[in-house]
């Protein structure tokens, strides 16, 4: 079983930074894609951003190209969501996953609020 974690939420300004971590831990042999889903308020889960094991392919929504950067260290397990010119429509549940044989394991998910 895979336990995946998600921290680094809170609330920030328009215009602002805000970096997300993720630990994979328990069965993490075998977890390839790791990444990140959104939900905002009234609205679908929707993706934001995944990278492979290899870091070599990595993909971005539209809505966050440019703006957000997600990276992976493999030797701990850990993804990071490197968030800058954040805006209000950012605010969601950010959800970290990670694909292990096929099957995706989610975490709680952690708060992104943009508000003045």
């Amino acid at each position: 079983q895979v336990q995946v974690a998600e921290s680094g939420g809170g609330l920030v300004q328009p215009g602002g930074s805000l970096r997300l971590s993720c630990v994979a831990s328990g069965g993490i042999f075998g977890v390839d894609t790791m990444g990140w889903h959104r939900q905002a308020p009234g609205k679908e889960r929707e993706f934001v951003a995944g990278i492979s094991w290899s870091g070599g392919n990595i993909v971005y929504a539209d809505s966050v190209k440019g703006r957000f950067t997600i990276s992976r260290d493999n030797a701990k397990n850990t993804v990071l969501l490197q968030m800058n010119s954040l805006k209000p429509e950012d605010t969601a549940v950010y959800y970290c996953y990670g694909v292990r044989y096929g099957t995706n394991y989610w975490g709680r998910g952690t708060l992104v609020t943009v508000s003045s």
